[in-house]
């Protein structure tokens, strides 16, 4: 049996700076001065964090909750978290998923969310699964401090809140972008992972517009996006196939380029806080080692020094 060779996947390493919280929990029962419990604390992401002591008060079972200053921000750190992320990474299309039926899906193929965010439409159960893994940005620093708050006008137990705020930020984050999960893209029904429907010489018209749409990221390279009717998936015993389109090199280059070239310019801006990424270091990695950057930077290759593997071919 042929082994796939070639990168398997494109890893990547984040360094993100900012300051303040871009991204809350939401109000948290708490345990208040006087010993009673209160809801007027609000959290932001704590990696970990629970609002139980571990004390149980008696056989009723009630839980024990902490104080709003009992916070260890190295074991519980701050965290954007990768839904966050990723709605703000694609935010220019971050709404148009609403309007996607089965007459315009090859308008949402042949466009980012269809490429590299993923999609799915209910109604039809046409989807597409994002080649893009994100892990959640985690704070190092851990500046987090307690502050009071009181609302203006009549002074009583209801107008007063507080809330767990940050100062400085340092995040490091990791991601891969699956080589075999971009390259191909499935039009059938057959394995349930249809990212539309498509009726009879159809599937060309839809590769055309998908090539197009590569062309336009960049156009130096030469993208091939070319349908076919059956596609098999290298090692599978029977070789049953299913039609859709197979992008080439250049291609998968440019989609590739275009997903860093966002996350190197992401930046958040929310309520009191925001966040930038500072710094992004890549691994175009040709091993089984999936994500060997978070483990050894030495063994990574910064640049693609051989072609993006095939995990498919038309039979």
């Amino acid at each position: 049996m042929e082994k796939v060779t070639g990168i398997k996947s494109v890893d990547f390493k984040i360094k993100a700076l900012g300051h303040g919280v871009v991204n809350w929990n939401g109000p948290t029962t708490l345990t208040g001065d006087n010993g009673k419990t209160v809801d007027n604390h609000t959290l932001p992401k704590l990696r970990g964090y629970t609002n139980l002591t571990g004390r149980v008060k008696d056989e009723t079972g009630y839980k024990y909750k902490k104080e709003a200053t009992d916070i260890d921000f190295r074991k519980t750190p701050l965290y954007i978290s990768q839904n966050c992320i990723r709605h703000h990474l694609f935010r220019d299309q971050a709404f148009d998923l609403h309007f996607a039926g089965e007459k315009n899906l090859t308008q949402v193929l042949a466009s980012i969310t269809g490429l590299i965010r993923g999609y799915v439409v209910p109604s039809s159960q046409c989807k597409r699964t994002s080649p893009l893994l994100i892990e959640d940005f985690v704070d190092q620093l851990g500046n987090g401090n307690f502050e009071q708050f009181g609302q203006a006008g009549e002074r009583d137990s209801s107008s007063f809140f507080s809330k767990t705020t940050f100062g400085d930020t340092e995040y490091i984050s990791y991601g891969s972008i699956s080589i075999e999960q971009l390259q191909f893209i499935s039009l059938d029904k057959k394995f349930d992972r249809a990212s539309m429907v498509i009726k009879e010489g159809q599937g060309q018209e839809v590769a055309a517009s998908v090539q197009e749409y590569i062309q336009s990221l960049n156009p130096n390279l030469k993208p091939v996006a070319t349908f076919h009717k059956n596609y098999v998936r290298r090692g599978t015993i029977f070789e049953e196939g299913e039609c859709g389109i197979l992008l080439n090199d250049d291609a998968v280059q440019a989609l590739v380029e275009e997903t860093l070239c966002r996350l190197s310019e992401l930046s958040i801006r929310q309520a009191k806080g925001y966040m930038y990424v500072d710094e992004i270091t890549v691994d175009y990695n040709d091993s089984n080692k999936m994500m060997r950057i978070k483990r050894d930077e030495s063994e990574i290759v910064s640049e693609p020094q051989q072609e993006f593997a095939t995990y498919f071919y038309s039979k």
